[in-house]
């Protein structure tokens, strides 16, 4: 059974940091397309940041030089390092996994690339 679970959340200062994982189990973690959405109360859930097989990574735009997302293909975890949090940041991040059939530089970038999700963890940035 393939599982995803989320951890790191909380509430955390503007002008923070917050680092969240994702420990993935019941697939080969390296031969996925890996990444984070972030959904805030009452909006659609969005792509933060994604991950190819190979580690080339993309970044939504609103986002770009406050993220990092990385792998560890050994421990079968999945990071996302938000720093300069501010209250937009706040909502339920997800990570997901994509099909598992793309190639190494392949970067899922949308939706409808993921098949597998995991229940998500709230963060909360206070101002």
């Amino acid at each position: 059974q393939v599982q995803l679970v989320e951890s790191g959340g909380g509430s955390v200062q503007a002008g923070g940091s917050l680092k969240l994982s994702c420990a993935v189990s019941g697939l080969t973690f390296s031969n996925y397309g890996m990444g984070w959405f972030q959904q805030p109360l009452g909006k659609e859930r969005e792509l933060v940041a994604a991950i190819s097989r190979g580690g080339a990574t993309s970044y939504a735009d609103w986002k770009k030089g406050r993220v990092t997302i990385t792998r560890d293909n050994i421990k079968k975890v999945l990071y996302l390092q938000v720093d300069s949090v501010n209250p937009e940041d706040s909502g339920v991040y997800y990570c997901a996994a994509d099909f598992g059939s793309g190639g190494a530089r392949f970067i899922p970038l949308k939706t409808d690339n993921y098949h597998y999700w995991g229940q998500g963890t709230q963060v909360t940035v206070d101002s």
